[in-house]
């Protein structure tokens, strides 16, 4: 009988065991360096590495040639300067760079009012200042960019109606460590956005406290109806930084907030939102504003923006002028109000073929959703007597998630909300009244694969 052979690895043919470690993570691959020296030499094969490379950095061919090395040289090279960050660079990295080629197309003065990013050091020195750790996701960001200069208009966002006016810039680490807070209510919050006009910043929650969760995104919102003032609610708006980065820059980037004189205005529309009517369509967009908004009372503002648009190939015979409106709004304790009045925020725009008119306009609600549908009464122009409807889609009012800060006697509670006109008119319910005043005023070291 003839003796059994053991195949060894190090008879196997190269190309094979390449094909098997082309399956394998950066980490898999570091450890297979260790159990033999073929092993190790086919471990650091130039293209398994540039695989990784791309994936996790984003580099290019262009890029390695400038740095000359090979992409395993490479990979080291960005592993040991950004290695506690891999789980998140590549989606900020990427997030910042569509952000950057939208805005350079659509609202360049923005471009230049971002920081380079900010060292290792740095923000070391920012977590010994406050003496609280930052979420590697964000430090992970600021190291790509460390927020921008403080100018007007923010990077995060504006928001415009008559009399009220907001511009979120993304703030620095050192003027973010600067508003960093200690005091009761708002323990251990350090400070995103920053708006000059309002006061109004978004905080991320550094630890869990006081009913926020660690990481969290929020505004805060003082709880108008406690003798307390550390009785704070918040309107959660991200569960993590990366999070609440990466979901505004796609609502950026894909269209779905509008660009307004060079300024990201935060609109949110509703896929379907769009009734037309004849020659006539009507599309609607909606914004929540925590700033003018309290959770104790119960008052949410929103503002909406009507886009009322003629088709190009409509007869000039269809130009019309609009007479009134009429709402039937209904919020989500079932109740259902009717409103009308003449024209859109006191105008009587004409259409004719191919004009757009828009407009915007606000309402508050005592509970957290709602929505609004109706009609606007037009008459033809070169026939007065023809008098016809156009058809307001129904669009949803809701605002986001919010959490009641904890009590000695209470765990925290959180509420999440499933998003009207006017100002126009001040109804007999006070629905559509004037706009209230504001203030002015990781990779685990254990864990860590070592390159050889």
């Amino acid at each position: 009988m003839a003796a059994s052979s053991e195949l060894q690895l190090d008879q196997l043919p190269s190309d094979p065991l390449l094909h098997v470690l082309s399956y394998l993570s950066f980490r898999d691959l570091v450890h297979c360096s260790y159990v033999s020296k073929r092993l190790s030499d086919l471990s650091k094969h130039n293209p398994l590495w540039k695989r990784h490379c791309c994936k996790h950095w984003l580099l290019t061919d262009a890029e390695r040639l400038q740095r000359g090395l090979s992409w395993y040289g490479l990979f080291k090279l960005y592993f040991a300067d950004l290695g506690r960050y891999i789980r998140y660079y590549a989606e900020l990295k990427n997030a910042w760079e569509q952000l950057k080629s939208f805005l350079q197309q659509r609202c360049p003065r923005m471009i230049v009012s971002l920081k380079d990013g900010a060292t290792e050091a740095e923000l070391d020195d920012i977590e010994a200042q406050i003496g609280c750790k930052l979420p590697d996701d964000y430090r992970c960001s600021y190291r790509i960019h460390n927020g921008q200069k403080l100018v007007i208009p923010g990077l995060m966002g504006s928001m415009s109606l008559s009399n009220h006016y907001r511009s979120e810039v993304l703030l620095d680490v050192e003027t973010a460590a600067g508003g960093f807070q200690h005091r009761k209510g708002m323990r251990r919050s350090l400070p995103l956005t920053f708006c000059f006009h309002t006061g109004l910043s978004q905080y991320v929650a550094l630890e869990d406290a006081e009913g926020r969760r660690q990481g969290e995104s929020f505004y805060p919102c003082p709880d108008q109806t406690a003798q307390d003032p550390s009785a704070i609610d918040m309107f959660i708006t991200g569960s993590s930084f990366l999070d609440w980065f990466s979901s505004y820059v796609n609502n950026v980037v894909t269209g779905e907030f509008p660009i307004i004189k060079e300024q990201i205005f935060r609109y949110s529309h509703e896929k379907g939102c769009v009734a037309t009517t004849g020659d006539i369509s009507v599309s609607v967009s909606t914004s929540f504003l925590p700033e003018l908004s309290s959770v104790h009372p119960p008052h949410f503002f929103f503002t909406y923006r009507i886009r009322i648009e003629m088709s190009r190939t409509a007869s000039p015979d269809a130009a019309c002028q609009l007479d009134s409106r009429y709402w039937r709004i209904t919020t989500s304790d079932g109740n259902v109000e009717e409103v009308a009045g003449p024209g859109v925020v006191g105008e009587f725009p004409v259409m004719t073929p191919g004009k757009v008119h828009e407009y915007a306009s606000c309402t508050t609600f005592s509970t957290p959703s709602e929505f609004m549908e109706g009609h606007y009464t037009f008459h033809n122009l070169a026939n007065k007597e023809e008098v016809f409807q156009v058809a307001i889609p129904r669009f949803h009012m809701v605002c986001p998630p919010y959490r009641e800060p904890e009590s000695p006697s209470k765990a925290s509670t959180s509420h999440t909300a499933p998003y009207s006109d006017d100002e126009d008119d001040n109804d007999s319910r006070g629905r559509f009244g004037a706009l209230r005043g504001i203030n002015m005023s990781s990779l685990d070291s254990s864990r860590c694969p070592k390159f050889t």
